[in-house]
């Protein structure tokens, strides 16, 4: 990316949020603290009016407007194949609300990128697994994000898996996420007084009380990680160049796939793993392609298992 696209996107950046950390615009586009300093510089001297705090962040001027923002095609294809995922893998509310912005999005397109849109439609699609197609779909999540939002207590009646019965809990949403072909409510129970993770669909009835909770409870990466830590769940982290990534496809998740980001052409990977064993075993089936960043115990596993390896490969020497 050139330096004038860069400086557009991190005023873009800006515009999103209240309050943008320089770190952040560091970590998106790869560049040193120094380079985000001289490109906000840039911005102010060309009369963009930025609030810097130090230890805090930028943020722009209450009021500051720019035009309307339009998009490349390759942005606009991007929003196309993220309706189909919203359409397919969240429910009714959510996918409603998604297509009500997507109609906004594309009344800002060019026709040029309009037309584009209408001709690549039928040429993408996402298919539920097997497990998704008997999920039912009871409509929760966009009232469990606006009870986030608003910080009220919920009511639901919910089937515990492990005891096979149902349950009526009052529980303070935390937040929710999306793993193996389920969405997840992670929330502080009052019955049991603790934190605990709800499947979604399990969920059989769920009701907004007028009760509201002051508890500031941890966010969702927090105690995500937190968890992980309870549970001797190792962090690591991987880049596996552009060619290899594609054949990972599902393999990931089985791996504790947290996250990812491209770094020219490797993916570095996060995972948090339960055996390091297991994942040394795991990343030799395209070691070849790929480097270990951390933890240096899963580095001298994997040296350890290939030198075993090939010493059984090895021709014996007749004496």
């Amino acid at each position: 990316m050139n330096r004038i696209d860069r400086i557009s996107a991190i005023l873009i950046q800006l515009q999103s949020r209240r309050v943008v950390k320089a770190a952040d615009i560091a970590e998106r586009f790869n560049i040193s603290l120094r380079t985000v300093y001289r490109d906000v510089k840039t911005l102010e001297e060309a009369g963009i009016p930025l609030i810097g705090e130090a230890g805090v962040g930028y943020s722009i001027m209450d009021g500051y407007r720019l035009p309307p923002v339009m998009f490349t095609r390759e942005e606009a294809t991007a929003f196309l194949t993220a309706e189909k995922f919203v359409e397919k893998l969240t429910d009714t509310s959510t996918s409603a609300h998604h297509k009500s912005a997507m109609y906004k999005v594309r009344a800002i397109l060019k026709t040029a990128e309009k037309d584009l849109l209408e001709n690549m439609d039928g040429n993408i699609e996402v298919f539920k697994g097997h497990r998704q197609l008997v999920i039912a779909d009871n409509d929760h999540i966009q009232t469990i994000l606006n009870s986030i939002a608003h910080k009220q207590i919920l009511s639901i009646n919910y089937f515990a898996h492990h005891s096979q019965e149902n349950t009526t809990r009052h529980i303070e949403p935390v937040g929710i996420f999306y793993l193996e072909s389920y969405w997840h409510l992670i929330a502080y129970c009052l019955l049991r007084k603790a934190y605990r993770d709800f499947r979604i669909d399990r969920i059989q009835q769920l009701n907004v009380t007028d009760q509201s909770f002051t508890s500031q409870h941890p966010t969702l990466k927090a105690y995500i990680a937190q968890t992980a830590k309870e549970k001797h769940l190792e962090t690591v982290i991987i880049k596996v160049d552009k060619e290899m990534y594609a054949h990972l496809n599902h393999q990931k998740y089985y791996s504790g796939f947290v996250s990812e980001k491209q770094i020219g052409n490797q993916f570095e990977m996060t995972f948090l793993s339960s055996s390091l064993e297991g994942f040394a075993r795991w990343y030799m089936m395209f070691g070849d392609k790929a480097e270990i960043i951390q933890p240096d115990t899963l580095r001298e596993r994997v040296q350890a298992i290939s030198t075993i390896t090939l010493e059984k490969l090895s021709p014996v020497i007749s004496c």
